[in-house]
């Protein structure tokens, strides 16, 4: 399992990395200087992908997550969907800002509900993990 998270944190920081160069030149080859949704997808992938992976093959060996195998992948499944959506969402709505094209009432709206969906996974996963977390403290405190 360890391997997994750690092959997951490498892609969340290869992703993050190259949203963050992607947000940089996009933006200066546009001359665009306001804010915009897409500097938002390089912090999310990096925190929110990367560290939280890195932050499990931390606590794994002291929690024993392993014992939960099955539990672990249920929750890493909707967390790495809905931050995947998250992200795509923010891409998204962040070029057409860059771009300065309107979006029809019905696209912003799409675009945001989608969205909502991906936090909604994003935040389930996270439960899910912070509960299988706070379960096995507890074991571990008892033993």
């Amino acid at each position: 399992m360890k391997k997994k998270l750690a092959d997951a944190a490498f892609v969340y920081v290869i992703a993050g990395l190259a949203a963050g160069v992607f947000y940089r030149e996009f933006t200066k080859f546009q001359g665009f200087s306001g804010r915009t949704a897409l500097g938002l997808v390089h912090p999310h992938l990096l925190l929110l992908g990367a560290g939280v992976m890195l932050l499990l093959i931390a606590l794994e060996p002291a929690l024993l997550l392993i014992g939960e195998e099955r539990s672990l992948k249920r929750s890493l499944l909707f967390y790495h969907c809905g931050l995947g959506l998250t992200a795509a969402l923010l891409l998204i709505r962040g070029v057409f800002q860059v771009l300065g094209s309107p979006l029809s009432r019905g696209l912003d709206a799409s675009i945001s509900g989608i969205a909502g969906i991906g936090h909604i996974l994003l935040a389930i996963g996270l439960c899910r993990l912070l509960l299988m977390i706070r379960r096995r403290a507890a074991e571990t405190v008892r033993a």
